[in-house]
């Protein structure tokens, strides 16, 4: 499993990936995000599915860019990794379900090129099509989507400023973490400021951040004790005069 989470803030984008794989028994650390950073260009590509057929579409993609081509909004530049995740369907989607395995890629791709009039947040499907997040929308998870979406919903804004949404979405991780064993350190984030063209992207370990997670934890646990249980009342009220009811015996 995966978590991938990017957030859409009037400030700019921040995106989070954790690196965990897992084979079996096994469990690997590689990274889930493609970065192409260029003049007046830039976007991520974050993906949760088959790691094979992720990373032969990003190839497929990267000998695109490599080769000269050149898209200067980014629901063009989706569109072509739409086209190369079809391209990858033709080529290995039976013989994976022969296996028994599932064509599953889920991508956000995020980011702005030289024509955009702001930066961009597209959730493309297995099957190569694709939605734009909206301002109604502000953050978009694939893979273990569950645990972590309380906290965004409660908390994110368009206006939100980018370290509110960084420290959200990395408590949001932290919660899907703490519920599931196939998702953990490292995480990889990624930064964008409207309009910068400066994509910049910085690893988290365990140490750097299990503090933050401890800190949360007990904040919680605070919250919770502090919350008044006046409201309680009435249903334990009843409670006790069940409790006194069973006890009685008759003679």
């Amino acid at each position: 499993m995966t978590y991938c989470l990017a957030i859409k803030v009037k400030e700019g984008l921040v995106a989070i990936a954790d690196t965990r794989i897992t084979s079996g028994t096994d469990t690997t650390v590689k990274k889930k995000v493609f970065v192409d950073q260029k003049k007046q260009h830039s976007l991520f590509i974050m993906t949760s599915g088959l790691r094979s057929v992720r990373d032969k579409a990003i190839i497929y993609f990267r000998e695109l860019i490599d080769g000269g081509a050149e898209y200067n909004k980014l629901y063009k530049a989706v569109n072509a990794f739409g086209e190369q995740v079809r391209r990858v369907a033709e080529e290995d989607r039976a013989p994976l379900e022969r296996s028994g395995f599932k064509f599953n890629l889920n991508t956000i791709i995020g980011g702005q090129l030289v024509d955009d009039d702001e930066h961009k947040l597209f959730l493309l499907y297995p099957e190569g099509n694709w939605v734009e997040l909206d301002q109604g929308s502000p953050f978009v998870i694939i893979g273990n989507s569950g645990p972590g979406k309380p906290i965004l919903n409660r908390t994110l804004k368009e206006d939100s400023s980018m370290k509110l949404a960084l420290k959200t979405g990395f408590l949001s991780f932290d919660s899907t973490r703490t519920s599931t064993n196939d998702v953990d350190f490292p995480i990889d984030v990624i930064l964008y400021n409207k309009d910068s063209f400066a994509m910049s992207e910085y690893r988290f370990e365990k140490q750097d951040l299990e503090h933050i997670s401890a800190q949360w934890a007990n904040e919680l646990k605070t919250a919770l004790l502090n919350i008044p249980e006046d409201w309680m009342e009435p249903a334990f009220e009843k409670l006790s005069v069940l409790n006194d009811d069973c006890g009685k015996v008759d003679l």
